[in-house]
């Protein structure tokens, strides 16, 4: 294998590559914390849950997240990672198994 073949191979593997998934922002993180904090006046948990919710998922995962605490209903597609989201975020916390 040439020097250009290894090269092109390496570029071609880049631009497939999906980039990495933005992490929660600190506003959605604040938000995700009121509504919670709003709807279960459970301070420790609220905090513990909002922390784990940063590192559990991403931006575009923490919208729908927030969209499902402001009541809305989710979309089918996201009924299975939800509630993977809610084992491990309540596993974070030191609740359930």
């Amino acid at each position: 294998m040439t020097l250009r073949v290894f090269v092109g191979l390496i570029v071609a593997g880049l631009l497939t590559t999906p980039a990495l998934a933005a992490a929660p922002s600190a506003e959605q993180k604040a938000q995700f914390y009121q509504i919670c904090v709003a709807t279960s006046s459970n301070v420790p948990l609220c905090t513990c849950k909002a922390d784990a919710a940063v590192k559990l998922v991403d931006q575009q995962f923490m919208a729908v997240i927030l969209a499902s605490m402001q009541g809305q209903t989710l979309a089918a597609e996201y009924a299975v990672p939800y509630n993977d989201y809610i084992v491990e975020s309540t596993r974070a916390c030191g609740m359930g198994m």
